[in-house]
């Protein structure tokens, strides 16, 4: 199987250089280097190189990479990229470039200085654009085209090669990169994929920003970008304990996720002076999560202790005793569950079905706080009564909602939820090539301890090559989830600013 070596050529028009100066400066600086939004205009729109009209409809299409070469994607002009205002949810680092000027209302388009571009440098683009998550793949191949329309500026380019979505294909596309003068390679997506790539490119000293969440991958020159769970599980229950919660459950699909999740809410815990006192998993293959949801509420004991206090009253007779039974005559159990919070580490159709299940054996979603973990970050979770009011931590939705929507007009479909994590590899590849260094991709580079602010918010990678991302908590509701702690504006602080006395507490929590 040959390796597709068609590298496409990301052609832009004329866009950010103030951007790619704001993160030269910044990096020499050590200050957080802001990605920023910007608006697109439907003529705007960047296309694969050489292709014909025809094959650039509004909506995406499946690209062809079959060949003896790479796809190369590069820019259509080498005019430079103009300077755009930037969101302020970062500080302004004017004065620290001095010449960048100030964004102005949209009068009369000034010309503006020429910023400083990236020069002859190459990268590669290793993505799954056949077989089963071929989807995916080309989702974040669009995402990438957008992140070049963006920022690069002339001599730029990313060669794009398809895995197969195998081991085998990574390791070959790999091999080809590196022998087509790659100085990074950004992806695969899959822990398999990237163990298979990481080998040829370590051998040459070839960096590598993986897309997968397996941290076990990272580390000697592999830098991974993909959401890990660990800090997922240890930002909500960080929060949870800070509001009550001191005893955790877990219900969380048996395997290799769910062996992560339990391993990071018992050291979460730990750290937050908690105990986990229930795990249970279930097959994510079933049909039906009733047993599971039954043995983690403690439902045949607290259902058989109703019973017996039935009986006692009932034997008793007196007034009292009536009235007391008659009480209880609605009650399913008696008794909470021995846990404040319920972790359910799940995602989609299969966590719905968990929700569904919880009140059905007694799991009071008013007494017991449901947490979820990264896999909650996506829309219509609210449709389930039981996960109304969960808490989740996630990027801060807001800069994504901006990519959604710029994505959306550009390609005409929604991205996947990946598709970020290819902008802002490729920004970031794009920013750092920008740099006075010879050596751009350096693991020094790399990890700026600073971080950066792309479209998941704030990132950073540490010495182990895995990256660590500034969280924000998010409450579900009927609708979608809004933020109650918001995520930080930079490490300095190394955890986001304390949560105001109106943020929700957990119900029937011990100390509340």
């Amino acid at each position: 199987m040959a390796t597709h070596r068609s590298p496409v050529r990301f052609m832009r028009g004329a866009r950010a250089a103030c951007a790619v100066v704001t993160c030269a400066v910044a990096l020499a600086g050590c200050q957080t280097v802001q990605l920023p939004t910007f608006g697109r205009t439907a003529a705007a729109k960047p296309q694969v190189a050489n292709a014909p009209a025809a094959q650039q409809p509004q909506k995406p299409e499946t690209k062809s990479y079959s060949g003896s070469a790479p796809s190369v994607m590069r820019r259509e002009t080498d005019e430079p990229a103009r300077a755009q205002p930037r969101p302020p949810s970062l500080p302004s680092l004017e004065e620290l470039l001095g010449r960048l000027p100030q964004a102005t209302a949209p009068a009369a388009e000034a010309e503006v200085p020429a910023m400083p571009q990236a020069r002859g440098v190459r990268v590669a683009l290793l993505l799954p654009l056949s077989g089963s998550n071929q989807r995916i793949g080309q989702s974040m191949l669009n995402a990438a085209e957008l992140a070049l329309f963006d920022f690069a500026g002339g001599g730029f380019e990313v060669l794009v090669h398809d895995t197969y979505g195998t081991p085998e294909g990574a390791a070959r596309a790999a091999q080809m990169a590196i022998g087509d003068g790659a100085q990074l390679i950004i992806g695969p997506l899959l822990a398999h994929s990237v163990r298979s790539a990481a080998d040829p490119a370590r051998a040459a000293g070839v960096p590598v920003v993986a897309f997968s969440s397996d941290r076990t991958v990272a580390g000697g020159g592999v830098y991974t970008m993909g959401f890990v769970p660990e800090q997922d599980v240890e930002r909500v229950v960080h929060y949870a304990a800070g509001r009550g919660a001191y005893r955790f459950a877990l219900l969380a699909p048996r395997g290799a996720y769910g062996n992560t999740i339990r391993d990071a809410l018992a050291d979460a815990a730990m750290r937050a002076g908690a105990d986990v006192v229930a795990t249970r998993f279930y097959d994510s293959q079933a049909g039906e999560f009733s047993a599971p949801v039954k043995a983690i509420a403690n439902y045949d004991a607290r259902k058989a202790e109703l019973a017996r206090q039935r009986a006692e009253l009932k034997a008793r007779g007196d007034e009292i005793s009536k009235l007391t039974l008659k009480r209880l005559e609605t009650l399913q159990t008696i008794g909470d569950p021995p846990f404040d919070a319920l972790m359910v580490a799940d995602g989609g159709k299969r966590l719905v079905a968990v929700g569904a299940m919880l009140p059905f054996y007694d799991i009071d979603p008013k007494k017991v706080k449901i947490l979820g973990t990264g896999q909650w970050d996506e829309p219509g979770l609210g449709a389930e009564p039981a996960l109304v009011d969960g808490w989740f931590a996630a990027p801060d939705p807001a800069a994504r909602r901006k990519f959604d929507d710029d994505y959306q007009s550009a390609f005409g479909a929604r991205p996947h939820r990946l598709a970020t994590l290819a902008y802002d590899a490729v920004a970031l590849a794009v920013v750092l090539a920008a740099q006075d260094t010879p050596t751009p991709y350096s693991q020094a580079m790399l990890s700026n301890a600073r971080g950066f602010a792309g479209r998941d918010g704030l990132f950073r990678f540490g010495p182990d090559g895995v990256v660590q991302r500034g969280l924000a908590v998010l409450q579900v509701n009927a609708k979608s989830a809004n933020i109650i702690d918001p995520a930080p504006n930079n490490f300095d602080t190394g955890a986001p600013e304390a949560a105001p006395e109106t943020t929700p507490q957990i119900e029937g929590a011990a100390g509340n």
